[in-house]
């Protein structure tokens, strides 16, 4: 070792050869703990969220008791969700019914009997494109719709109020709008899956030339019963998704107006996420498991 130089210009330090090195691996050691700091961040993170997400669905089930506190809201709730969004869910389940068609006619004609396009116009709307496109319309409207008034609600310190009163914001607020979510969604599916059909049929018949009688016997020669009951199970399950991720994320929103724009762009996104898992899930559990 050898003396030189000063610390701060005020003490002698003594040069160690080794003072580098060590500064390196220390360097790297901080590198390499900050991936580590930040995967234990989100683990812990995540682990926060799923437990005050299992006690707010813990809460919504003991409210199922208060019901003449939810009854009346959960009809208002379904009234304004449904009837709104009635329209523009009958709209894309016609176009998806219409291109479905079309694209049938393209691959099928001349290779298949024309009958196989029922079968794929029906089947496709059921057991897929009707589920999952309502689903994805109702978790942009009903989730940001309930993000952002849950939200609104949190940040101007109504619910606060509402809880210093006494009186459960869970039964008040949370449990009409996951119940009327559980109502309108099944009910939307099966119009969907309705119109889907309908409008299918009609395109064919135009494009195609395809017959009412073809098409019904393609459509109920491939037809189980299974499969109406596999939409409704779809159904609910993604009703779930868009009213119960919403609520949670807009009641726990923090931060000001800034805080309900960032939760009901979360909201919708994580709802959209878990509709196509549970698609997966429930494709794999009841269709492909049987």
């Amino acid at each position: 070792m050898r003396r030189g130089g000063t610390i701060c210009g005020l003490f002698p330090c003594v040069y160690c050869p080794w003072l580098p090195k060590i500064l390196h691996m220390a360097n790297r050691a901080e590198l390499t703990l900050d991936p580590l700091r930040l995967v234990a961040r989100s683990s812990l993170r995540s682990l926060d969220h799923v437990g005050r997400f299992s006690f707010l669905v813990v809460d919504l089930l003991r409210g199922l008791a208060e019901w003449r506190i939810w009854v009346s809201r959960t009809l208002e709730q379904a009234v304004a969700v449904g009837y709104g969004s009635l329209f523009i869910v009958l709209l894309v389940a016609g176009f998806a019914g219409a291109v479905t068609s079309l694209q049938t006619g393209y691959q099928f004609t001349g290779t298949l009997p024309l009958y196989y396009a029922g079968a794929v116009i029906s089947e496709s709307m059921i057991l897929e494109l009707g589920p999952v496109l309502t689903a994805l319309i109702l978790a942009g409207r009903i989730g940001a719709r309930y993000a952002a008034e849950l939200g609104t609600m949190r940040v101007t310190e109504q619910i606060d109020a509402l809880e210093s009163l006494g009186r459960s914001p869970v039964s008040h607020l949370l449990l009409p709008r996951v119940l009327a979510g559980l109502l309108v969604v099944p009910a939307l599916t099966m119009f969907a899956n309705a119109t889907g059909i309908v409008v299918g049929y009609m395109v064919a018949k135009g494009s195609l030339g395809l017959t009412y009688g073809d098409f019904e016997y393609g459509a109920r020669y491939f037809f189980r019963p299974l499969d109406l009951w596999y939409s409704l199970v779809k159904s609910y399950c993604f009703a779930a998704a868009v009213t119960l991720i919403p609520c949670y994320i807009g009641f726990n929103t923090q931060q000001g107006a800034e805080g309900v724009g960032r939760a009901t762009t979360t909201a919708v996104v994580s709802a959209s996420v878990a509709i196509l898992l549970l698609d997966a899930l429930t494709t794999r559990l009841l269709l492909v498991a049987k």
